[in-house]
């Protein structure tokens, strides 16, 4: 059975670029009928904050992005002491003593040397007494993982053939001074424990994935398909990483971002499939193939999201939008009226609002100076409230017999000083809709 897993850290937000792991990552278990964990890296017990989990759930739910099991790495700190015991008595796990600064100046010189600033693993060579010396003057070591230098190689669901040559790269640290448990290890235990058969995730994990295939063998696991996707960047190809903070989901949820629209690009964006509108996390599925997405950066522009919000609301269904209107206060007996004229004007749930308190409460009238006398003798000739449907077609026709004024001379002018704007809905909806008479007295005119 197919088991992926998303592992965010509970240490902020999520944002697009954390979407687009857990998307592929839930398409994939869901269209094997497989299994989709929620795996909260929470074992930085400084960084990680509970009202942090609280958001990246309340953010998937918004997304319609379930997960079967909810597990937090920070209840499973005595698995990771267990695996981390097995690979000492393996000798795959040695404690290290340089300090912070000590190894900034190793690098330098190699790198003066034209050698790579890999660690040069000097901790193997001290005695047990060194080692008690060490202890006793700096306090508790690291310890890193004992790389076999070979290459590691893997079919990567997007990159195709991948390999690290593991001497390129320094033995990680898999356990800090302190005993905080770090990714590197706590990944590769869960990956074993939880029988996860894919990882989808950033191509900035790539030389990650070396290091736990490593740590996955020595521990006797199943090694699961690895599939990097390219990391997001701005619509000019810039790095996104100093607007995240804008692009967080719940800032896209707050704007008016609808989920599918969302979800409809993200499972297409950087693939061989063009996007398309999609209403259901069924219809998402269809056609979702992980190696069709390229390994280039991937080119992301929020404002994509605005038409394609528009164009899935304009497709709902009255009784998929009635919530939304019962709570705007609109009456029931004009509700589908309502939802029928707007629908097309609608780029967010939240312009509802907007068209809802202008039938309501009238709005603001436009008009220009060079039409003041035009509309108040056509406001004159309004016929007695309240409207309907046929209104508009009356009213403008005996206004444009009094006046003498066609076509657009006639129309704008009347459109703007009764809803206050130069487009909207068919004017004979409007009018049936208002909840009060329109007047150029009441707010002012322009």
């Amino acid at each position: 059975m197919t088991v992926t897993r998303f592992a965010p850290s509970p240490t902020g937000h999520l944002h697009v670029g954390n979407l687009r792991t857990a998307l592929f990552n839930f398409l994939i278990a869901r269209k094997s009928g497989g299994t989709f964990i929620l795996r909260l890296d929470d074992t930085d017990p400084v960084r990680s904050r509970p009202e942090f989990a609280d958001a990246i759930q309340r953010d998937l739910d918004w997304l319609g992005l379930g997960w079967d099991r909810l597990e937090r790495q920070s209840e499973r700190l005595e698995l990771y002491g267990n695996a981390a015991e097995e690979l000492r008595g393996l000798k795959r796990l040695y404690e290290a003593f340089e300090t912070p600064t000590e190894l900034a100046l190793r690098r330098r010189k190699l790198l003066k040397m034209g050698r790579p600033p890999v660690y040069d693993r000097s901790a193997l060579d001290l005695s047990e007494d060194e080692r008690d010396r060490l202890r006793t003057e700096r306090g508790q070591g690291v310890w890193r993982f004992l790389l076999e230098h070979e290459r590691v190689e893997w079919e990567d669901g997007v990159l195709g053939q991948a390999s690290i040559d593991a001497s390129s790269v320094s033995d990680p640290v898999l356990i800090r001074q302190d005993g905080q448990v770090l990714y590197t290890l706590a990944s590769a235990v869960d990956d074993v424990e939880m029988g996860i058969t894919h990882v989808v995730r950033g191509s900035d994990h790539v030389t990650n994935t070396a290091t736990q295939i490593q740590i996955i063998r020595t521990l006797g696991g199943a090694v699961p398909s690895f599939a990097h996707h390219s990391l997001l960047t701005g619509p000019q190809g810039e790095q996104l990483s100093k607007r995240l903070g804008t692009l967080a989901l719940g800032d896209l949820r707050d704007s008016g971002v609808e989920p599918m629209a969302l979800l409809s690009l993200m499972a297409r964006l950087g693939s061989s499939d063009p996007v398309e509108l999609r209403y259901s996390i069924e219809d998402l599925m269809e056609g979702f193939d992980i190696t069709a997405f390229s390994a280039s950066p991937t080119r992301f522009d929020v404002e994509d999201l605005r038409p394609l919000t528009a164009r899935y609301l304009r497709g709902l269904s009255f009784d998929a939008v009635a919530a939304d209107i019962d709570a705007l206060g609109v009456p029931r007996r004009i509700a589908r009226r309502f939802w029928e004229a707007v629908r097309e004007n609608v780029g967010t749930r939240r312009e509802m609002g907007e068209w809802w308190i202008l039938f309501r409460d009238g709005a603001e009238p436009i008009v220009d100076a060079a039409d003041r006398d035009f509309v108040a003798e056509a406001f004159a000739l309004l016929p007695e409230f309240p409207f309907d449907t046929g209104t508009w077609s009356a009213w403008t026709a005996a206004v444009g017999e009094r006046t003498g004024r066609k076509g657009r001379n006639l129309f704008m002018p009347l459109r703007k000083a009764i809803s206050g704007r130069e487009r909207g809905p068919e004017m004979a909806d409007v009018m049936a809709l208002l909840q009060k008479p329109p007047g150029l007295e009441r707010r002012g005119s322009g």
